[in-house]
């Protein structure tokens, strides 16, 4: 017996401690961190309110959304001197902006019907292959040589798109033909675009107006924003006009304070800007927006906002209009009386934008038919809003994508496959966390084999280290 103890005890003696090491290693640091390299940033919350209203007098629609934020953010793309250099501040990036240099934002989708899967799984239907602040988007190289997105929309990353605009589901690249791609929009395949933005559009009392059909398009007409750059001086063009708003510029410490004096100036615009002046004293901190605020024209200027869009006591509240039907069919989704439509709402706040914002369900509103909600019908300008809120809750959607949904990797595929709408399966929680859930899939993936290999080790060494027992007993039974 002291044989064969001594002939287990270098399994135990090895086997233990690597299989401990192994199980600490896959369990004791955890997989959900932070990691700005990836695209990966974890907002605090996963799942905020949001109240919706809408009405319509026979011409116009409304809708009027209020959510909760900490304080607003209507600071957008700014240019800090500093040391004779113009340095840009507020670009995209993963969470939210070190500065706070990133506006607050409300997107509405809307469509008629003609979208199938839309009213079904909402914006989940839009999110395709290797999309922009994904873990593995595409590269702005291969994104600028395509023949369509590069060539001829000049792009160069993967927004959101629809599903028929692809050929194989699983690669961005295959765009159909731009004849299908007309056709299909003639037969209405886009989901209309409500974007409201608290820098680059709510100053001027406007919103941006787009549509999903291949890409996230602009209506035709020019937006409520262009670009204060001049690339070839390497200065902004204009600058506040002194005369009018007694500055030249705003300054670097107020605009990271968190705070806005919404009758104040805080925007440049057509209105209060002047060529800029190369020879000014400037002083390091001063400011100047890289964006210039002009009226949209064309389709693209068909929403407005009603009334003044404001942050007050930690809420955002804004009310947003347009024509029932612009005459633009090709840009638009017409409000008719008796119609329903189907909706999905997206609010970016906290500083944040691109893919870390938080979504909605889909669900439908009906002017004068059955539907989650209702446009109320009034008389005059301007609705008489009540108290009479319907609410939803919106959560972060993390990186999920319809690629992925529609495959064997996603247990709710059949249903998919059979329409069965996601609302009635799974709450807004339960969303959230599996789209957590799915910006570490590898890590979390490599984490379950490691286990699966130290249990494999501890097995294995316990097998060993008690093997020479069997075989002594049953030689003793021999005998």
């Amino acid at each position: 017996m002291t044989n064969n103890r001594n002939r287990a005890g270098p399994w135990l003696v090895l086997g233990v401690p690597i299989a401990l090491g192994l199980a600490w290693i896959t369990q004791g640091s955890g997989v959900i961190e932070n990691d700005r390299e990836r695209n990966i940033y974890i907002p605090d919350e996963l799942t905020i309110p949001l109240q919706v209203q809408a009405a319509h007098n026979g011409q116009q629609i409304f809708f009027r959304y209020r959510w909760p934020a900490d304080q607003p953010h209507v600071y957008h793309d700014m240019l800090r001197y500093e040391d004779g250099e113009w340095v840009r501040h507020g670009n995209s990036v993963a969470g939210p902006d070190p500065d706070g240099t990133y506006e607050d934002r409300v997107a509405m989708l809307v469509d008629d019907g003609r979208v199938p899967n839309f009213g079904r799984y909402g914006g989940y239907i839009t999110a395709g292959d290797q999309m922009r602040f994904f873990s593995n988007s595409a590269s702005p190289a291969d994104v600028q040589a395509h023949p369509h997105l590069g060539k001829t929309l000049g792009q160069s990353d993967v927004r959101k798109y629809l599903p028929a605009t692809r050929s194989d589901q699983n690669d961005w690249r295959s765009v159909v033909d731009a004849d299908v791609l007309k056709t299909q929009r003639e037969a209405g395949y886009f989901l209309d675009l409500w974007h409201w933005r608290a820098g680059r559009s709510n100053p001027i009392g406007a919103s941006d107006d787009q549509w999903i059909g291949e890409y996230r398009n602009s209506d035709e007409g020019s937006g409520p924003y262009t670009t204060n750059w001049d690339g070839d001086n390497n200065q902004p063009r204009w600058m506040l006009d002194p005369e009018q708003t007694g500055q030249r510029a705003l300054r670097w410490e107020d605009v990271t304070t968190g705070g806005v004096d919404f009758d104040g100036i805080y925007y440049l615009s057509e209105e209060n800007r002047t060529d800029f002046d190369p020879d000014h004293d400037w002083q390091n901190g001063d400011v100047i927006p890289r964006r210039l605020l002009r009226e949209p024209q064309g389709s693209r200027g068909s929403i407005s906002v009603h009334g003044q869009a404001r942050w007050e006591d930690g809420f955002w509240d804004v009310t947003l209009m347009r024509d029932m039907d612009t005459g633009n069919p090709l840009d638009d989704k017409a409000f008719h009386e008796q119609g329903v439509y189907d909706v999905g709402i997206g609010v970016y706040r906290n500083a944040t934008g691109s893919r870390w914002h938080y979504v909605s369900h889909p669900y439908t509103v009906g002017l004068g038919r059955d539907a989650d909600f209702q446009a109320e019908a009034f008389h005059g300008s301007s609705p008489d809003w009540n108290d009479d809120w319907f609410e939803m809750t919106l959560f972060y959607p993390g990186q999920v994508d319809w690629p992925t949904l529609i495959s064997r990797a996603h247990a709710g595929a059949e249903d998919i496959a059979a329409h069965k709408p996601v609302r009635p399966r799974h709450s807004e929680k339960q969303l959230a966390l599996y789209g957590v859930e799915m910006e570490f899939r590898e890590a979390i993936t490599s984490r379950w084999f490691m286990t699966l290999f130290a249990g494999l080790i501890v097995m294995l060494g316990t097998t060993l280290a008690l093997l020479p027992s069997f075989r002594s007993t049953r030689k003793g039974d021999q005998s």
